[in-house]
């Protein structure tokens, strides 16, 4: 199985399965929803927004599959988060307002820890990232783009965030100087952020990067800033 290595890491067992994902159509986007058993006892479940790249758009569920935590949570259990993966429609680009009304629409819907809250995505998921953390920064515990891109001037906005921010060097889709200067602005304003640049990897820079069990452990130990 190729993810074995995160799972084995992470205290995660590639067992029967416990639960699997399901696909629900959404007010805003329909996704794909994955509930690891019961909550913790009066706080609910931190939750995980996954969004996909350019090329996963569309009506079929199975296309949110293809990369991160989709790949792997229908072969897994005791993955600790709800995990929620959204999908864009053809021809249409990720919208941060319409990703707000679908975390409202889960907070109402599931029992949701609202201070673990968290976002990662890739490539055009990674601007998204981004954006949705731009347009309600005090929402999240913590996110993770990847290869991803928003203009630098902005990155102060998220000073108050944990950022984990990876990239390939060798990209040539989304040049890693979108991610060196979005961290170099966030440094400089005293923001939380860590940066993985992978020096031997082209766009597909989500591989190495959700294959890495401390991502995770990471979010896990992120909850949100009230101040």
């Amino acid at each position: 199985m190729k993810y074995l290595v995160v799972l084995i890491l992470s205290g995660f067992i590639a067992s029967p399965v416990i639960s699997q994902q399901s696909y629900h159509r959404g007010g805003v986007y329909n996704y794909l929803l994955y509930i690891p058993g019961e909550p913790p006892a009066g706080t609910g479940y931190p939750l995980l927004i996954f969004l996909h790249g350019s090329g996963e758009r569309g009506e079929d569920p199975e296309l949110l599959k293809t990369h991160g935590p989709p790949s792997f949570l229908d072969d897994t259990s005791g993955f600790p988060f709800m995990v929620v993966s959204p999908q864009c429609p053809s021809g249409k680009n990720w919208k941060a307002r319409d990703l707000i009304r679908l975390l409202d629409e889960i907070e109402d819907l599931y029992a949701v820890d609202k201070d673990r809250i968290y976002i990662t995505g890739l490539s055009s998921g990674g601007n998204a990232t981004w954006n949705m953390a731009m347009k309600a920064p005090h929402r999240f515990a913590a996110i993770a783009p990847i290869c991803g891109k928003i203009n630098a001037r902005r990155a102060c906005k998220l000073r108050h965030l944990p950022v984990w921010v990876f990239h390939g060097a060798l990209d040539n889709v989304h040049d890693h100087k979108h991610s060196d200067e979005l961290v170099a602005a966030l440094k400089a304003c005293g923001g939380q952020v860590r940066y993985s640049l992978y020096p031997d990897v082209d766009h597909f820079a989500w591989v190495p990067a959700y294959k890495d069990a401390g991502l995770y452990k990471w979010f896990l130990q992120q909850r949100k800033n009230h101040e």
